[in-house]
């Protein structure tokens, strides 16, 4: 099925991004760089980053397997998972040393019960092995004093507070299921802060993969949520997929126009605001008119919202995610020919993916802030 020349790609790139994330995990962990004069990033430190690198990898190559398998399953021809790494340290940014994994469909998939196991697979067979990562995570964190031997300084307020000053503080959102298990599972006197969560491996290879499975699993078009969606709702999927993307952008923008702001800066920043949430809608199946009713209704609503409680604001990080789903992937799902529904085992399993989403998603999940 496969040629010796897909196998060699593959493994290749699933390497570099294993490496990688190695690296971004020393960066992350114990704040070394392989570019970095005063705390580079030895081999020592490189193998103890593999702490974060293989669990975080791991669990990703699950979930692309998971839809690879099913696919197999159902005869529907696919690609193996393509790894794409992504360390940025050479240019002095944070990431998280990958952009995701993913596999190809190379067939046209023409049932609605194939489209919704392929897409479902995934994110549940990713989700169990976090969950199973996270409670090894929270249930063995070192002694608090682990904190010190990355950070000495923290042992002099005054040094701590010169350190922090210079820094780019990134601090991590809760999610439901991490508040969860950390007050179940973890010993508070060991438990660490949000903002130092990343120097924790299996805490922060968990956190991670429970952002990318809640992202995978929003009901918008083509992403495993649109899936689901697609199959729960054969009659309806078309309406809450972009009433569940308009609701996403919302949220996203909340904030990003005020009445507060400066005119000048309005009669700029309003018309391109607005544009970028038309561009966003622009290639739905909606009529051209319905299109900016709710462009125009959306930004009326988020400028009302601030007007009457400034602190209301969204998360912007979603923009950027918001336009790729808009312009890219697709906002709406495809149809397809056999339009049987679900069998009730099929409608549980998707029930289950809902809550999982609902457990996983993370409003706000990276918070930078410069101190």
């Amino acid at each position: 099925m496969y040629s010796k020349r897909d196998y060699f790609k593959h493994t290749i790139l699933f390497l570099l991004t294993l490496v990688a994330t190695t690296l971004a995990g020393g960066e992350w962990i114990y704040g070394r760089s392989v570019l970095s004069s005063e705390s580079p990033l030895t081999w020592e430190y490189f193998l103890k980053s593999l702490h974060f690198s293989i669990p975080f990898i791991g669990i990703l190559l699950i979930h692309e397997l998971g839809h690879l398998f099913t696919s197999i399953h159902h005869k529907v021809k696919s690609s193996l998972p393509y790894f794409i790494p992504g360390w940025l340290g050479f240019i002095g940014a944070p990431s998280i040393g990958t952009f995701g994994a993913v596999i190809k469909i190379q067939d046209v998939i023409s049932s609605r019960k194939k489209f919704f196991d392929i897409g479902v697979a995934g994110p549940i067979a990713g989700f169990v092995v976090a969950v199973g990562l996270l409670a090894y995570g929270f249930t063995n964190l070192p002694e608090a004093h682990y904190i010190y031997e990355i950070h000495p300084e923290y042992l002099e307020s005054n040094q701590a507070e010169e350190s922090e000053g210079e820094l780019m503080k990134v601090t991590f959102g809760y999610n439901l299921l991490f508040y969860g298990m950390e007050k179940l599972l973890a010993d508070p006197e060991k438990m660490p802060t949000m903002d130092e969560v990343h120097h924790y491996p299996y805490l922060f290879a968990g956190f991670l993969t429970l952002f990318f499975t809640a992202l995978n699993l929003l009901p918008i078009g083509q992403l495993d949520g649109g899936h689901v969606v697609f199959g729960l709702f054969p009659k309806h999927h078309k309406i809450i997929t972009i009433t569940a993307y308009c609701l996403f952008i919302f949220y996203a923008g909340l904030g990003m126009v005020s009445p507060f702001d400066d005119p000048n800066y309005l009669m700029f920043a309003l018309p391109l605001y607005i544009g970028f949430i038309y561009i966003c809608l622009r290639k739905t199946s909606m009529a051209n008119q319905t299109k900016w009713v709710l462009t125009l209704g959306i930004v009326a609503i988020q400028y009302s919202i601030i007007f009457i409680n400034p602190e209301a604001l969204g998360y912007s990080g979603w923009l950027f995610f918001a336009f790729i789903l808009g312009r890219v992937l697709g906002i709406e799902h495809p149809s397809v020919k056999d339009k049987r529904p679900l069998s009730q085992k099929q409608k549980l399993i998707g029930w289950a993916a809902v809550v999982i989403f609902i457990l996983c998603f993370t409003p706000a999940p990276f918070m930078l802030e410069i101190e």
